[in-house]
C-alpha cells in the first residue's frame, strides 16, 4: 500500500466531514452532484491504494490508475469550497470566531484519526508480540507514531508511515487555521472571477516553484505540486484549498449563471476523461477539477437523493479506515498465498473481496464509533467555543 511520492496518498477528509450550513436563501446542497462526486472519488482512492495489492499492478492496464493523486487534489479543493460555503459568511459577520472555527474542524477530524491510529498501533503491537509482522512492516516505525498522533507529519517531518492518508488531515489542520484570513482575502472584490484567477496563479506559482527547486529541496529531481513528498503535504494543500475557497466565493455571488455552470460541469468531466486517456497533464487536469466543482456547486440540487448524501457522509470513515482494513486483510491474504498454491483467478477474487470489506468496516466505524463520539463531544466543543 505504500507507493512512491504522489502515489502513496489519499483523499483528504474535509470535507468528507463538513455538513454545509444551508441558509434559508440558499438551495439545497446535499444529496446532489458534489456529494456523488465526493463518494466516487473516495471509492476510486480505495481502488488506487488497494491496487498495489492486486495480483498484477492495475496501472499496467492503463496509466490512469497511477493518477489517484488527482482525487486527492479534488478533495483539497473541495475542502476549501465546502468550508467556504458553510462558514464563509459567518466568518465575515463574526458569528463564528477564528478559534471557534478551528476548534470545530479539529474536533471533527482528530478523534476519528486517533481512534484508528490507536487500533493500528494495537494491531502492530499484538503481531510483534506473537513474533510476526504486519504486511509491509517498514511502514510501522514506532518513533513516527507521536508525530502522526499530533497531526504534524505533513509539516516537514519525516513521518509518512502508519495510516498514510492522514497526511492530508495534517495539512488541512493548517488550512483550517488560515481559513478566516483566506476567506477575507477572497472577499476583497465583488468580481467573482478575480479571486479565482488570483488563486489559479498561486497554484501555478507553487507548481513552478516546486519544479525549479526539486520539490522545495525535498527531492533529487524536478517534481510538480502533485508529486511533493507527503511530509511537506501542507505546501500542496494550501494553494488548492485556497482555490476551492475562491470557487465558493464565486458561488456566493451567484456566479456563473446556471446555464454556464452546466457547461462548466460537462466540459470539466469530459476534459478530465480525455486528458487521462491521452497522458499525464496535471495543471490542465486541475483546471478541469475546478470547473467541475464550480459547475456542480453552482447548480441547485433539484432532486436530492438520500443514498447519495449518506454515501458522502460515509466517505470520511472510508478514508480513515481503509488502510487499517487493508493491513489486516492483506496480511492474511499474502500469508495464505505464500503458504497455499492459489490460482490467479482466485487471487483476483480475493482482491475484489477487499472492497466490500473496506466499505462494510467504514459503515460500522461511522455508525457505531465516529458518529456517537461526535454526538457526545460536539455540544461541548460548541459551548467551549462560545
Amino acid at each position: 500500500m505504500s507507493l512512491p511520492s504522489s502515489s502513496s496518498e489519499s483523499v483528504p477528509p474535509a470535507d468528507l466531514t463538513a455538513s454545509p450550513v444551508v441558509h434559508a436563501s440558499r438551495p439545497a446542497t446535499r444529496g446532489g452532484a458534489l456529494d456523488l462526486l465526493r463518494l466516487l472519488a473516495a471509492l476510486l482512492i480505495v481502488v488506487y491504494h488497494f491496487g498495489a495489492e492486486s495480483p498484477m499492478r492495475i496501472e499496467r492496464f492503463h496509466p490512469v490508475f497511477a493518477r489517484g493523486y488527482l482525487a486527492t487534489d479534488f478533495f483539497l479543493m473541495l475542502s476549501g469550497y465546502v468550508l467556504g460555503r458553510a462558514y464563509g459568511p459567518s466568518a465575515i459577520s463574526g458569528r463564528i470566531t477564528h478559534f471557534q472555527f478551528w476548534l470545530r474542524r479539529a474536533a471533527r477530524v482528530w478523534p476519528g484519526h486517533l481512534m484508528v491510529l490507536a487500533a493500528m498501533a494495537g494491531l502492530v503491537f499484538a503481531l510483534n508480540l506473537i513474533g510476526t509482522d504486519a504486511h509491509k512492516p517498514s511502514r510501522f516505525a514506532w518513533d513516527q507514531l507521536p508525530l502522526q498522533a499530533m497531526l504534524m507529519h505533513a509539516w516537514g517531518f519525516n513521518s509518512d508511515g502508519w495510516n498514510l492518508p492522514s497526511w492530508s488531515l495534517s495539512a488541512l489542520i493548517v488550512c483550517y487555521a488560515l481559513f478566516p484570513w483566506f476567506w477575507r482575502a477572497a472577499n476583497w472584490t465583488r468580481r467573482p472571477w478575480l479571486p479565482i484567477a488570483a488563486a489559479a496563479v498561486v497554484v501555478a506559482a507553487f507548481d513552478v516553484a516546486s519544479r525549479r527547486t526539486n520539490g522545495f529541496g525535498f527531492s533529487e529531481v524536478s517534481i510538480g505540486l502533485s508529486d511533493l513528498p507527503l511530509r511537506i503535504g501542507v505546501l500542496r494543500a494550501l494553494p488548492l484549498f485556497l482555490l476551492g475557497l475562491c470557487l465558493a466565493r464565486a458561488v456566493e455571488l451567484n456566479w456563473p449563471s446556471e446555464k454556464t455552470a452546466t457547461v462548466l460541469l460537462t466540459a470539466g468531466c469530459v476534459g478530465l476523461v480525455i486528458l487521462q486517456l491521452i497522458g499525464r497533464f496535471d495543471l490542465p487536469s486541475l483546471v478541469c477539477l475546478a470547473a467541475i466543482i464550480l459547475g456542480a456547486g453552482r447548480l441547485p440540487v433539484k432532486h436530492p437523493k438520500a443514498w447519495i448524501e449518506e454515501g458522502a457522509k460515509l466517505s470520511f470513515a472510508l478514508f480513515i479506515t481503509h488502510i487499517l482494513v487493508g493491513v489486516i486483510y492483506w496480511s492474511a491474504v499474502h500469508k495464505l498465498i505464500d503458504t497455499v498454491p492459489i490460482g490467479i483467478g482466485w487471487q483476483w477474487l480475493m482482491w475484489i473481496a477487499g472492497f466490500p470489506l473496506a466499505i462494510g468496516a467504514a459503515f460500522l466505524f461511522h455508525t457505531y464509533v465516529d458518529q456517537p463520539v461526535q454526538d457526545r463531544i460536539m455540544p461541548w466543543v460548541r459551548g467551549r467555543g462560545r
